[in-house]
């Protein structure tokens, strides 16, 4: 056998070997259930009754981040609202700061009794900005103010759910800003009805690992978002993340929760881009 020869069969040895192997790999995702989401603020140019339509077209299974006006457009087109917005205090100012409490107890009393009654089971949340404040008082500050609501969150079978941004680009100074920071928030309610929401663009960003940070922390995580690195657009090329890699990792876990695309689109047909993110995140 000639050199050229004996590449040959080694480079076809090898190429049996992947393919073996990616046929494991398939066959370990059949246990995983991943539902598909979009975020309504990345289309608000569209009617929201003509959204929810054309994503069901598509196979989107929810609109999430509506609000309480909203809610009944989506669910009455057959969709689910996989997580809601919380309150109108916004991302900057959170369960960090006990000045904000007050406003927070009253928002979220009247919003978890309202979600349940509509069937939705996920109330989004934020750390707030840290404006000064360290580490450790933010997360005694966070499990104080979300006791009640957690508690709450729990008689209507609810979860409050905490999503990590990034402080570096979009959300200066936010401190909910790494995984192992939420990790202990939620050690410390110690709560089934308090969990993450892993934005894989923020935390790419922030932290990088994507695959091994969600893999060793799922537990902790009840919701992902989507975004393109950089720029927060469309999730297929050129932008720098796997998404395909990643959503296998995802499926791996035993994860049966929500997909969101939250990508900005850049493409003129915004639908277009949805539906190929869609099915770059099937498994």
């Amino acid at each position: 056998m000639d050199r050229r020869t004996s590449i040959k069969y080694s480079l076809l040895g090898i190429a049996g070997l992947s393919s073996s192997c990616l046929d494991v790999d398939a066959n370990s995702m059949t246990n995983s259930k991943i539902y598909h989401s979009a975020c309504r603020w990345c289309y608000n140019d569209i009617p929201l009754e003509l959204f929810a339509e054309q994503a069901k077209d598509i196979g989107v299974q929810s609109i999430e981040l509506l609000d309480p006006e909203e809610w009944s457009v989506v669910l009455d087109k057959g969709l689910s609202c996989a997580i809601s917005n919380g309150s109108k205090l916004g991302i900057t100012k959170g369960f960090n700061d006990p000045n904000n409490h007050e406003q927070l107890k009253a928002d979220y009393s009247s919003l978890i009794p309202r979600a349940a009654d509509h069937g939705i089971k996920q109330i989004i949340c934020f750390s707030g900005n840290r404006n000064g404040m360290s580490e450790e008082t933010g997360l005694e500050n966070c499990a104080k103010g979300l006791e009640e609501i957690v508690a709450l969150a729990q008689k209507h079978d609810i979860k409050i759910v905490m999503e990590l941004l990034n402080s570096k680009i979009d959300h200066h100074d936010y401190q909910c800003d790494h995984t192992s920071w939420g990790v202990k928030l939620v050690e410390k309610i110690g709560s089934a009805h308090f969990s993450l929401l892993y934005d894989i663009y923020h935390m790419q960003i922030m932290e990088g690992d994507v695959i091994r940070t969600i893999t060793d922390n799922i537990k902790y995580i009840s919701h992902f978002h989507t975004g393109g690195v950089p720029g927060r657009n469309e999730i297929d090329l050129p932008q720098e993340l796997n998404y395909s890699a990643i959503m296998k990792a995802v499926a791996k876990t035993g994860y049966e929760g929500f997909v969101a695309q939250e990508f900005i689109p850049k493409r003129e047909d915004k639908l277009e881009s949805l539906e190929k993110a869609i099915q770059i995140c099937k498994v």
